[in-house]
């Protein structure tokens, strides 16, 4: 399948959280400039398609780069057996030079592979 994405999507070992909306272990598997995908363990059904959200992102640790939060949109929902996956359009990003760092970490990690 190709992937026809105006901006790449990097592959990220970050840890994500949305108050009140998602449970359990959250990862943000994947991240660029105009999107994100988390993927977690346990999902109650309370996040909606074209709402908008907070996301708290803690990069990697080997980042160096500083916890920040991204507005998003929510755009779909794949829901596993035994997890759930969620792709969202970034609207805003409030500290976006913490953002912006980490998806920079993130083009030279894929790029030294």
């Amino acid at each position: 399948m190709q992937d026809n994405r105006i901006s790449p999507r990097y592959h990220t070992m970050g840890r994500a959280h949305i108050t009140g909306a998602l449970e359990g272990d959250v990862v943000l598997k994947n991240l660029s400039i105009t999107g994100c995908c988390l993927e977690c363990t346990s999902y109650k059904d309370n996040l909606k398609i074209s709402e908008k959200y907070k996301i708290d992102i803690d990069p990697e640790r080997a980042s160096n780069v500083d916890n920040f939060e991204l507005e998003v949109e929510c755009k779909w929902i794949h829901k596993g057996e035994y997890f759930c996956e969620i792709g969202f359009n970034v609207v805003k990003s409030p500290k976006g030079k913490h953002f912006q760092n980490y998806v920079d970490y993130l083009v030279y990690q894929n790029n030294m592979a």
